[in-house]
């Protein structure tokens, strides 16, 4: 199947519709020419309603994070978004917990290899937050910060990041080498894949 069929059958899919309380809309980014790939969570309420991949604060920091414009980002022909989940998994509503709910289970094993089939010229991929560091990287450490401070045995080809979400303030201040360190190298890598 090519790319054009691939995305209409995602944009129809309708594998896991009747858990979806605010319906199905897929939100995936791909072009076979693309050569960044970033594998996130799933779109949050603003991104289910945009239908636009990171159109949020998570990712204004992650365009600063890259070093890359929004031009460069929302080109498909230079990077390709496909989330762990394409549809917004809802919200928690009870006592405790907050934020969104994690994204649904079927959509990576369903979609990601018929997609990643097609992605022949991706030259990095940046694994965001814990959901796709846990489906990509089999010897990751527990943690995300254990699996982020040791990005470097993962390459060439995947980087795990934090989610870049303004929820995730603390962990960021709490380990600055992130920014000091990891960044630097990051916004090198993307310049390379992307030149």
């Amino acid at each position: 199947m090519d790319m054009t069929g691939l995305l209409t059958e995602i944009k129809n899919c309708q594998l896991c519709a009747s858990s979806l309380v605010n319906g199905v809309r897929p939100v995936v980014q791909i072009d076979p020419q693309a050569r960044i790939l970033i594998i996130g969570q799933a779109p949050g309420r603003k991104v289910h309603q945009s239908g636009i991949p990171f159109d949020d604060a998570s990712g204004d920091r992650l365009r600063q994070w890259l070093g890359i414009t929004r031009e460069v980002f929302y080109d498909a022909k230079q990077i390709a978004i496909m989330p762990m989940g394409f549809c917004f998994p809802g919200s928690y509503s009870g006592k405790g917990q907050s934020g969104d709910l994690p994204p649904r289970p079927e959509c990576a094993p369903k979609w990601h290899s018929l997609l990643l089939a097609q992605l022949v010229n991706v030259k990095l991929i940046l694994l965001v937050g814990q959901y796709a560091q846990q489906y990509y990287l089999s010897d990751k450490p527990k943690t995300l910060t254990l699996t982020v401070l040791q990005w470097r045995t993962f390459g060439p080809c995947y980087i795990p990041l934090p989610h870049p979400s303004p929820r995730n303030n603390i962990w960021l201040s709490r380990n600055p080498w992130f920014e000091a360190e990891l960044l630097r190298d990051i916004r090198q890598r993307v310049a390379i894949a992307l030149a």
